[in-house]
This record gives C-alpha cells, sequence and structure tokens, in this order.
C-alpha cells in the first residue's frame, strides 16, 4: 500500500470527521487541505432519504449553476432543418440528423451532453444503451428534447449541470473547481442544495438529506449540514 507524505498528512488531519461543516467553512477548508498540482472538480455527495426503485419518489432536474462548472461543455444536438442552424449559431460542437446517430452507434461519443429536437427522438432511441449509461440521453423532464434548441444549447454551455438519484439514492453533482474564488463555490453548492430541497418528492417521509459530503477530486470528503439543519439554526 501506498505510503502518503508528510505534506498531505499534515493537511488532512486538519478534517474533523465527526463535523458537519457550514457551506463557507468547508470551501474554505478544501482550499487549504488541497495538495495536487491540477484545478480539482469540486463535487457533490448527496444521500437522500427515498426510494429510487418508486416512481413517485424520484429526484431529476438541472441546475443553472451562477458561476458555471468551470469545464468546457462539448454538446452535441440531434436535428434537421432550421434547428441546425440555431444549434450550431448557439454554440452547439456537432450537429445532425440521422448520420449524427449512426455515427454515435458507430463509436463516436466526443461529446459531454446531447440535445435532441422531438422528431428525432424516433431515431435517437435507439442510443439508449450507449447515451443512457453515461447520463447523456435526451430527455424531455431536464429539457434535452426540446424545439428550443437555441437556449437548450446555451443553458448547457453557460453551466447548467443535471442532477438525479442513483440506486443507492444518491446524488453525485460537479459545483465547481478548486481554483473558483471562495465565495463563488459557496454560491455554487448553495443554490444546488436549495434546488435539490425543492425538489423533494411528496411521497418521501422522514429525513430527507441522510449526508451531505463536499469534495475535491483528490481530497477527503468533509460532511456538510444539510440544507433543513442550515435553516433551523438561522432560525
Amino acid at each position: 500500500m501506498a505510503k502518503h507524505g508528510k505534506h498531505y498528512r499534515a493537511k488532512i488531519e486538519k478534517v474533523d470527521r465527526q463535523k458537519r461543516y457550514t457551506v463557507e467553512e468547508a470551501v474554505s477548508l478544501l482550499k487549504e487541505i488541497t495538495y495536487v498540482k491540477f484545478d480539482e472538480t469540486v463535487g457533490l455527495d448527496i444521500r437522500l432519504g427515498v426510494d429510487p426503485r418508486n416512481a413517485d419518489q424520484q429526484v431529476r432536474g438541472t441546475c443553472a449553476l451562477p458561476h458555471g462548472t468551470g469545464k468546457s461543455v462539448r454538446v452535441a444536438v440531434f436535428a434537421t432543418g432550421d434547428k441546425v442552424r440555431d444549434a450550431e449559431e448557439a454554440g452547439a460542437d456537432v450537429v445532425g440528423g440521422e448520420d449524427l446517430v449512426k455515427k454515435v452507434l458507430d463509436g463516436f461519443l466526443d461529446f459531454d451532453a446531447a440535445i435532441a429536437t422531438p422528431d428525432m427522438m424516433r431515431h435517437v432511441g435507439r442510443l439508449g444503451k450507449v447515451l443512457g449509461p453515461r447520463g447523456m440521453m435526451p430527455n424531455p423532464k431536464v429539457g434535452t428534447v426540446t424545439m428550443n434548441v437555441r437556449d437548450a444549447v446555451e443553458a448547457l454551455k453557460a453551466g447548467q449541470v443535471e442532477y438525479r438519484l442513483d440506486r443507492f439514492a444518491i446524488i453525485h453533482v460537479p459545483v465547481g473547481k478548486m481554483s473558483f474564488d471562495a465565495e463563488k463555490l459557496a454560491d455554487n453548492i448553495n443554490l444546488m442544495l436549495d434546488t435539490i430541497a425543492k425538489a423533494r418528492p411528496s411521497a418521501a417521509k422522514g429525513t430527507y438529506f441522510r449526508s451531505v459530503t463536499v469534495s475535491g477530486t483528490m481530497t477527503p470528503g468533509l460532511k456538510l449540514l444539510p440544507p433543513d439543519s442550515r435553516a433551523a439554526k438561522a432560525a
């Protein structure tokens, strides 16, 4: 087993594994304990008190982060006719119709998100096994199946992120880069937590936020006070 050096251990010792930090405290501490030379992605892991096996307890949607994710998002658009021009003018990286569907089936995956017009879904549906496991399948519930491809492309380019439960009732979502100002990171995290709080299914019972953890790519996770606890403290 690899051993960590003194510098790493000194930084990690600053983390209180039992404490639940405020967002502002956690962001400040993350910046103190980062030790790698590349710009780490900062992400949230949110475990919810819902049962993802039940359709009425699904939690899924999008959040337009005020300061983006810090990542350049490559967008593919499945469209024809005038929508091709709309997509290209909005900054889509690759646009096509049935030809693009075939290209993806043949292995092309040089994009991070996909949008489709409703009329193209009869063709794009064939890509479910390819795009679905990667979380890139266009879906009307999150605005990626739409005739307004211009706005959809611009939203993704500006930092809109999708969140959804995995089979363990956990949401994993990026909220920025370690190089972001602490205030900007905190803004993104707070909006994401508030957005998920508002998305609570009516069928969810008991404690909604079971745990919330924020971490950098290479840092340990820091436990956060969930939105309901923060609200209670402020009251």
